[in-house]
């Protein structure tokens, strides 16, 4: 079959090679236009339009997929499928009518549960223990159109959004490229997505990933692991932000008050809701990331201290 890839972002990169190296003819990509990074803002690339350079592909960077001149192009382009990984734009109608067999979106997510740009996350800050990834036609809806694939794959007890969304694009990419097969073939049929288990992942903000101490140490555990890499967990501490990477919990201290910190040569440890939680990584203001008995004692960081105080 032809097809015309959409993607944007790193994680849709082993969607693209395996698309690729697939026995279908890959015959154009569509992306987000440069966009502004770095202190200097200048414009850089998306990291699929990068790949798709390497590969010797025709790369479509429309403002938006309502341009008629972006729709004329993708008809000349004559797509059997437009196979998709986190694109960054919604499709109307008139484009989603162009390739003969749809839309189909790769989703990291067991449809219909967590819906939305953030599934990922949502799912670790939930404490979900299993996840996956979709295929599904897209419609006009949120994530709503029948669902063509599925594969599943389980959360580990330190994980990361970054590490299992890793894990979940590699995989889904064969997902992806088997869902193609199937609709070469015929063999595959759209199944509607259930109308119970629904929820939403919207995405997450930087108010989001602040830390509220009086939440149980588990709740923490996840909000961290949750938001690591983007958009970051943070707390305040002397009225100034400290990013946090990922904390372990402490079931064998002394606890202290929820935000309170207990400072050892050894570890950080805070008090929450309901047990501890030990700091690892962290990154105050202005400085480098590091070990938190490191910052700790950079910065004269004494017991009975307290986090969240800005």
């Amino acid at each position: 079959m032809r097809l015309v890839f959409a993607g944007t972002p790193d994680v849709a990169v082993p969607a693209l090679d395996a698309l690729a190296a697939s026995s279908h003819d890959l015959v154009g990509v569509v992306t987000r236009p440069d966009a502004p990074a770095g202190r200097g803002r200048t414009l850089v690339p998306s990291p699929v339009r990068v790949r798709a350079t390497e590969l010797g592909l025709p790369v479509l960077t429309p403002r938006s997929p309502k341009e008629p001149e972006f729709q004329l192009a993708l008809r000349d382009l004559a797509p059997d499928v437009c196979p998709v990984v986190a694109y960054g734009a919604l499709v109307p109608r008139s484009a989603l009518d162009i390739p003969r067999l749809g839309w189909v979106n790769l989703h990291f997510s067991l449809l219909p549960a967590w819906r939305g740009a953030a599934p990922v996350q949502r799912a670790v800050m939930a404490g979900d223990e299993v996840t996956g990834a979709s295929t599904f036609l897209i419609e006009e809806g949120l994530d709503t159109g029948p669902v063509l694939g599925v594969m599943t794959e389980t959360i580990l007890a330190d994980d990361t959004s970054g590490a299992l969304l890793t894990r979940l694009a590699h995989a889904g990419a064969g997902l992806l490229v088997a869902t193609m097969d199937g609709l070469e073939s015929g063999d595959l049929l759209a199944q509607p997505q259930p109308v119970e288990g629904v929820s939403l992942a919207p995405k997450l903000s930087v108010d989001d990933a602040r830390v509220d101490w009086m939440l149980p140490a588990f709740a923490i555990d996840r909000l961290v692991r949750g938001a690591t890499p983007a958009p970051g967990a943070w707390t305040t501490f002397r009225g100034e932000r400290l990013k946090l990477q990922p904390v372990t919990l402490a079931p064998d201290v002394e606890v202290p008050a929820p935000g309170v910190v207990t400072v050892t040569k050894r570890s950080v440890v805070v008090g929450t809701g309901s047990g501890a939680v030990a700091l690892g990584t962290v990154q105050g203001h202005g400085k480098k990331a590091m070990p938190a008995p490191h910052w700790a004692r950079g910065v004269r960081v004494e017991s009975g201290e307290r986090l969240g105080d800005g």
